[in-house]
């Protein structure tokens, strides 16, 4: 992962943009020796979103089997087909 200080990000911020959007890597933006934000492409990100919200569709998924909250076949097909329409 590249690292850049926020200084740098200032003043070559076009340039730094360029390489990410070539590079694809995330960028580690440090303030006064301490990490503060990561630059990641627009795509990457929309990416890491969909990601983020499919596991957490897994683990209420997970939660609700722990907690005993099930579903037959023949209810769980009559839900999703009111849920469908």
């Amino acid at each position: 992962m590249k690292v850049e200080l926020v200084t740098n990000l200032k003043r070559q911020a076009t340039k730094i943009l360029a390489e990410l959007h070539v590079s694809k890597e995330a960028v580690l933006i440090t303030e006064h020796g301490q990490p503060s934000a990561y630059l990641v492409d627009v795509q990457d990100f929309e990416l890491m979103q969909s990601r983020l919200r499919l596991l957490e569709g897994i683990a209420r998924g997970e939660r609700a089997v722990q907690e005993g909250n099930l579903l037959d076949h023949e209810e769980a097909k009559r839900k999703m087909a009111k849920w469908l329409e």
